[in-house]
């Protein structure tokens, strides 16, 4: 399952990340996107989760909940549009 974080803290690593979905299943892997540019982090990112379940539940327990000072949206991944 492929899960979309938004609203995360500019300083967040993808290892606290890992961290935070990791205490509600297995985690596969965190990308949190970078501009190209600044090399700064653009306060969104995805985590992929292999059970469907322990990904819901993940979405469920962290969609509104505070994790470095900004609270998170979270929500499944919708697949990305062409352009």
């Amino acid at each position: 399952m492929n899960i979309y974080v938004g609203n995360l803290s500019y300083g967040m690593s993808e290892e606290e990340l890992r961290e935070a979905f990791g205490a509600h299943g297995e985690v596969s892997s965190v990308k949190i996107l970078v501009d190209r540019e600044t090399g700064r982090s653009r306060g969104f990112g995805f985590v992929e989760m292999p059970n469907q379940s322990e990904g819901e539940a993940a979405i469920a327990q962290l969609n509104g909940k505070d994790l470095g000072g900004r609270a998170l949206r979270v929500n499944e991944a919708r697949p990305r549009e062409r352009r």
